[in-house]
């Protein structure tokens, strides 16, 4: 009797590498067990190690590449999320402001040279890569790419952020020169842009409460962008590690959760603190509405508890102690006004397509930066909020179509009871609130639509050719 015997096929796309036995092996090998989302897994699992080398924020772009080439290769099956549209209009509003690079800004200093290109196309990469990882993310089966891989990749990232945390809390001059800062020339890794993302340091040391305090930083290039990411991996440490881990894992999660709070309190960081305030009102909203009055007694006790242990801890007076030193608050509200006013001034719609230096120090045009004194001049028109540069970069249009598009996303899934999506809804909470005071073009604008994707990932029927 003819036997005929399985051959497994490879999956579409997979790069054959065959061994003396004729199976993969290798880089494919490695692609094959992870699947297509292995571009995820280098980013996410492998952060440490890009951060150390000077990659960490080039290995988000590098690796949309593959996920870019992914999407082509299916580009006859591809589904987009609802408001999709508003966000497309929004990347051509933002290339549209290619064309004004150069345009005088009221209040700004004139001219510009070919650096403004630079940062203008810093910010097109990043947009277009959390482009991509929406939908690659967004467009890939729960078979191919479990949505439970995924939260166990941001909840290590979580794991990251809180050693990066403690380091820069307990060791605040710890840097390093990285490998990409050795081989780059000597005038480009000087380069006040590029250092902020090559050179390794744990900790910003600022005077915020006037006198030196470290500001945890690790492993990314700013202290606000610590926060963020904090904010955005918490929910999905909280699905991978508490609510679904094993024993041990919980028992290991609780410990970590525990450690993590250090940082978080003497980063001085009062929009962390508000996100997560919001974030556990949402939260307690949502078990409450669900009326399982088992879940109801352990959130009144993990209620109680929390509330005994902040009591206890350093944060009422470290939170006493930020409000007694509001530090930038003047700065930024001048700031604020004056990009606004700028922007409605000299191009409202279309904006100016990246941010300007300020002629002088907000309060005189004769101000400015001068030595001994760097606090004398001002952040450029632009900075200091996410709003404020969409408003400045690519004018109402860009602005309205930006937030437009992750308003939609909050609508559609808010009301939802399932843990994806209400760690979704949490991220984008906390995006809004860190729209007024944090850049966010890069990790974290990649993290929320990574968030965003999963949320969309569990109602099919709402996506559209």
């Amino acid at each position: 009797m003819n036997q005929t015997r399985a051959v497994a096929r490879p999956r579409p796309g997979a790069v054959p590498h065959f061994g003396r036995r004729g199976g993969p092996r290798g880089l494919a090998a490695w692609r094959e067990r992870t699947g297509p989302g292995w571009p995820l897994v280098v980013i996410l699992a492998g952060f440490p190690v890009w951060w150390v080398l000077g990659m960490g924020a080039f290995v988000f772009l590098l690796m949309a590449l593959p996920m870019a080439r992914h999407l082509y290769r299916r580009r006859n099956e591809i589904v987009v999320p609802r408001g999709f549209g508003l966000w497309l209009l929004f990347l051509a509003w933002v290339l549209l402001g290619a064309g004004v690079l150069w345009a005088n800004a009221p209040g700004a200093v004139e001219g510009g040279g070919p650096g403004r290109l630079l940062v203008f196309g810093w910010r097109v990469a990043w947009y277009l890569a959390a482009t991509v990882v929406l939908l690659f993310v967004g467009n890939l089966s729960e078979r191919e790419l479990p949505s439970s891989r995924i939260s166990r990749l941001l909840a290590l990232m979580f794991v990251f952020t809180t050693v990066g945390g403690l380091l820069g809390s307990f060791l605040p001059n710890l840097e390093l020169t990285s490998p990409v800062e050795m081989v780059l020339p000597a005038g480009l890794a000087k380069n006040g842009f590029m250092a902020d993302w090559i050179h390794p340091k744990v900790a910003s040391i600022e005077t915020i409460l006037g006198f030196e305090q470290a500001r945890p930083q690790a492993p990314f290039a700013y202290a606000n962008t610590w926060g963020s990411a904090y904010a955005f991996f918490l929910p999905f440490f909280v699905i991978s590690w508490l609510l679904h881990g094993t024993r041990a894992r919980r028992a290991a999660g609780a410990a970590i959760l525990l450690a993590s709070l250090w940082p978080v309190v003497y980063s001085l960081n009062r929009g962390l603190w508000l996100a997560l305030a919001l974030s556990g009102l949402f939260v307690i909203g949502k078990i409450l509405a669900g009326g399982n009055l088992t879940a109801i007694n352990r959130t009144v006790g993990a209620l109680l508890a929390g509330s005994l242990l902040v009591l206890a801890s350093p944060l009422p007076g470290m939170v006493q102690a930020r409000l007694d030193n509001p530090h930038s608050n003047n700065r930024r509200e001048l700031l604020a006004d004056q990009t606004v006013r700028s922007a409605m001034t000299g191009s409202p719609l279309v904006g100016f397509g990246s941010t300007r230096d300020v002629q002088g120090n907000l309060t005189s045009v004769a101000g400015g930066d001068r030595p001994g004194c760097k606090a004398c001049g001002a952040p450029p028109l632009g900075t200091q909020g996410h709003i404020r540069l969409l408003i400045f970069a690519t004018g109402l249009v860009g602005t309205i179509t930006f937030c437009g598009f992750f308003a939609v996303r909050f609508w559609r899934h808010w009301r939802s009871r399932t843990p994806y999506g209400i760690a979704g809804s949490v991220v984008l909470l906390s995006f809004g609130l860190f729209l007024m005071t944090y850049d966010l073009v890069e990790i974290p604008l990649f993290t929320v639509m990574i968030a965003t994707a999963l949320m969309w990932r569990e109602t099919r029927t709402e996506t559209v050719r």
